[in-house]
């Protein structure tokens, strides 16, 4: 099968030139492994069912027996393992040399398992499932980079291909590569669904070894589907929990579950932005609900794209979803990070993109064109607060934000005389 490239392939790429080992992590069936196999010159897989026994043997008495072989040498699935982690520090601090391993993994192991950071050593890197333009669903006709780095960027009549029944159906599918593989558009469904059963029956209590129950690990991640996109509070969604079937769970039990998950890298709640521009009693500062992927919120709701197409408020969360993966993929390089921004007057930023340089956008998710001039104001007073605040405080001034942004599930792009930019998710890239 032919190999899309990926967003991460550039950042491993210079990862790898720069330190002595790279760590993919993510969620589990993101294309962490197919993704290092096209930088990797050996490899070692420690869930071979034929060699796992040996592999995990050979840890215990001698790790350093692993690691040799062509280099960058991958090890899949290290955290079976965890004293590799130490071992491969020793190794490149004995090497010296940049590009010695790529490891990869799809949980977050426990830091009292390893003893040294790997800081200096080990890079770490994330991944996530197949954004519209890895999936070759975009037109990439608007760059994502290109915008915060060229204030004179022409997108107006860029266009999207993508209707919302074709983005309904790609949120329902996922970004994840074993779509590719699916023989009709029903396989393809299929594979979100599978993903949560082995989360809910077997990973969520592989990952450290403690038995959870399958059926509450289900509840728990429907609470979470059902308050996507939402600031909804663990306490409710622990009583959503409790009262929805008999089953017997506390809050600390709850706690455990959703730390194992988010481990797990399956649940990836989204914290909130909190400009000194308002009373910090009328900023909302709980997470919003998210997922590493829309189509886990599809298959924990058993929707289908047919039944989405007739629920477009419940699509709006799904779709906002969808655009937070997007946006994440395509400014990996520059180690960004998402938040968002609500206060008690419902004046909000769906969320808000930083660079690691201080650069950041402010950004809605519209499906429809309605919805634009609503998400725009909102935007432009938030942009108004900023600039109130530092003709106030000069010696403490907020950084205005250095594009507004509407994501659309619209055709067209462009920018409004107000500087608003209204951009298709379709017709995004990096």
């Amino acid at each position: 099968m032919e190999y899309l490239n990926r967003t991460a392939d550039v950042l491993l790429k210079d990862l790898l030139d720069a330190f002595g080992a790279v760590l993919i992590e993510g969620p589990k069936w993101c294309g962490k492994t197919t993704t290092a196999e096209q930088a990797a010159k050996s490899a070692i897989r420690m869930q071979d069912t034929d060699m796992r026994d040996e592999y995990l043997a050979t840890a215990i008495s001698k790790p350093s027996l692993l690691l040799h072989g062509s280099t960058p040498r991958l090890i899949d699935e290290w955290q079976d393992a965890p004293i590799l982690w130490d071992a491969v520090r020793t190794m490149v601090d004995k090497r010296g040399e940049p590009g010695q391993f790529i490891l990869t993994g799809s949980n977050a192991v426990d830091k009292s398992q390893i003893h040294h950071s790997g800081n200096g050593r080990i890079a770490k890197m994330s991944m996530l499932p197949m954004s519209l333009w890895e999936s070759k669903e975009s037109t990439g006709e608007v760059s994502l980079l290109e915008l915060f780095n060229n204030p004179n960027y022409d997108i107006d009549g860029c266009r999207s291909r993508m209707s919302i029944e074709d983005l309904i159906f790609a949120a329902c599918r996922g970004g994840w590569p074993g779509t590719l593989m699916a023989r009709s558009n029903r396989a393809k469904l299929l594979i979100a669904r599978n993903y949560v059963r082995t989360v809910c029956s077997e990973d969520i209590s592989r990952i450290d070894g403690k038995r959870r129950n399958e059926k509450l690990a289900m509840m728990i991640l429907r609470s979470y589907a059902r308050n996507i996109s939402s600031l909804v509070k663990k306490t409710t969604m622990l009583a959503d929990v409790v009262s929805s079937e008999e089953i017997e769970c506390t809050i600390d039990t709850f706690n455990d579950y959703v730390n194992a998950l988010e481990r797990l890298f399956v649940i990836q709640d989204i914290d909130a932005w909190c400009p000194a521009i308002r009373s910090k009693t009328v900023v909302r500062s709980s997470s919003k609900r998210g997922f590493c992927d829309p189509s886990i919120a599809v298959a924990l709701l058993g929707l289908t794209p047919e039944a989405l197409t007739t629920q477009l408020k419940t699509f709006g969360f799904i779709f906002e979803q969808m655009c937070v993966r997007d946006m994440k993929a395509y400014t990996q390089g520059l180690y960004s990070h998402v938040s968002y921004y609500h206060d008690r007057y419902d004046l909000e930023a769906d969320f808000v993109l930083h660079l690691e340089d201080g650069r950041y956008a402010l950004i809605e998710c519209k499906l429809g064109s309605k919805e634009i001039e609503e998400g725009a104001s909102h935007l432009l007073e938030l942009k108004r607060l900023i600039c109130e605040h530092n003709e106030k405080e000069k010696q403490m001034p907020i950084r205005e934000p250095d594009l507004l942004i509407i994501l659309t599930g619209g055709q067209m792009a462009y920018t409004r005389p107000d500087g608003v930019k209204i951009i298709p998710l379709g017709c995004l890239k990096d």
